[in-house]
């Protein structure tokens, strides 16, 4: 078939930043390979973009006084906190002006027949309506949105979430009667949802909502091979992740201190926060601490790096939007071992990993130690677990890979392609599942 002109929304796309900028960046870099793009973005990130000499064209749009106004507000009321959800909130009137923009600078463009679709990336979080979805309503081409995540609950009864709420989250809701809020998903022609949660909070459009992961892995991660070095006789496991209360590094060692006290394994901890102090005290008092490294933040190429070493990531985060660390995992041949939640449960299946149930700390810990103690012992099941998610990684979870996928939805919302036959989003699917014994998903015959 012909290359699509499609139209890219992504505001703060940056390839030399983190998540969401980066995410944008990554995807429309793959959609650019096969299609002509033009990817609208907001003008402090243009220079850091154009770079890069991207496979797209862009097209810069100037705000510089709400920008100011951004950005002032940003380090002196939220001191660069991206992970507020008041910022999220706060950023409303921005999205809708940088999208009121683009419509006032692309309109002409539209009309004439230049674009065939319109996508937006970014916003990623799903509270932030769109008034292009609205003006295109009518065509002449369709408005695609997502993928978009978002709305993950916090879960009870665990200590990692407790205090972690913050108070404009139980305000979410009410998104919904903002201007364009009901208009996005109503006159999108199709929405790309980033897990199973936002698949369930859309159900009502389930006509044509399609779950796709938000993240992705680049094919430059098999540049230097999958693994590094020999097996060793220790199961290596390995944690990556801000060290917060919610990724639930605590779990994980306490998963880990039965092997580890055996000296049967060793453990790597790769990041900092606010909680490394108690974890390091954590170690010590499960007299762990000399089969534990705890490295800090490390480089993304210093911890692929390390993460190629490992056999198995122990990351039972209790809230996870989307995870790209397992993703990375998965690509380099380390089995996941990871909480069914989130953005990781939706990715994490049976033949490619363990995952277990929010059911308690203490039944979690248990869990982790079953199934670690079981795969120390049966490193052959370890390397079936290893290959099968390496091809998963290539097959599915590349951003060449999800361009191709988002190339079938936008086709098939263009009418030009039939509806894409695509994996459904788990929490769809739960009413007709049966869940798995002792909590303990993984690979058939799981331990019980």
């Amino acid at each position: 078939m012909s290359r699509l002109r499609i139209l890219v929304l992504a505001p703060d796309c940056n390839p030399d930043s983190i998540t969401g900028p980066l995410i944008s960046y990554s995807q429309a870099e793959a959609l650019g390979k096969s299609h002509e793009v033009t990817l609208a973005i907001r003008s402090p990130y243009e220079d850091v973009v154009r770079r890069r000499r991207p496979p797209f064209a862009v097209e810069v749009i100037k705000l510089p006084w709400l920008e100011r106004i951004y950005y002032w507000t940003l380090r002196y009321v939220f001191k660069d906190d991206y992970r507020s959800q008041a910022l999220t909130a706060f950023g409303y009137p921005f999205a809708v002006a940088f999208e009121w923009a683009v419509w006032r600078r692309m309109r002409a463009r539209i009309s004439a027949g230049e674009f065939d679709a319109v996508l937006r990336l970014m916003p990623i979080t799903a509270v932030l309506p769109s008034p292009l979805a609205f003006l295109l309503r009518r065509g002449p081409i369709p408005f695609v949105i997502g993928p978009v995540n978002g709305g993950l609950p916090w879960p009870k009864g665990f200590s990692q979430a407790d205090n972690q709420k913050q108070w404009i989250s139980s305000l979410r809701n009410l998104y919904r009667f903002l201007p364009f809020a009901r208009s996005t998903y109503r006159d999108a022609a199709a929405i790309l949802a980033g897990s199973s949660q936002t698949c369930a909070e859309f159900v009502e459009f389930r006509d044509k909502i399609f779950f796709l992961p938000e993240n992705g892995v680049s094919n430059s991660l098999w540049e230097n091979g999958v693994r590094r070095g020999e097996r060793s006789e220790k199961l290596e496991l390995i944690f990556i992740g801000g060290l917060v209360p919610y990724k639930a590094c605590d779990l994980a060692l306490r998963a880990a201190a039965p092997l580890l006290q055996s000296e049967l394994a060793h453990f790597t901890v790769i990041g900092d926060g606010p909680e490394r102090y108690r974890l390091e005290q954590l170690a010590r008092d499960l007299r762990i601490e000399k089969t534990i490294s705890f490295c800090g933040s490390l480089s993304h190429p210093e911890t692929m790096q390390r993460l190629r070493q490992a056999d198995v990531m122990v990351f039972p985060s209790v809230r996870e939007f989307g995870g790209a660390v397992v993703f990375e995992a998965l690509a380099l041949g380390v089995v996941p071992l990871v909480a069914d939640f989130g953005g990781p449960g939706d990715i994490v299946h049976e033949e490619i990993g363990f995952k277990v149930l929010l059911t308690s700390e203490s039944d979690m810990v248990s869990q982790m130690q079953k199934i670690l103690f079981v795969v120390a012992q049966d490193r052959d099941r370890l390397e079936r677990l290893r290959a099968k998610g390496t091809s998963y990684a290539r097959d599915r979870l590349t951003w060449d890979a999800k361009a191709q996928t988002i190339t079938q939805i936008v086709r098939w919302a263009m009418g030009q392609t039939s509806k894409p036959d695509l994996p459904p989003p788990k929490l769809l699917a739960a009413t007709v599942a049966s869940p798995p014994k002792n909590g303990i998903v993984g690979e058939t015959g799981s331990p019980g």
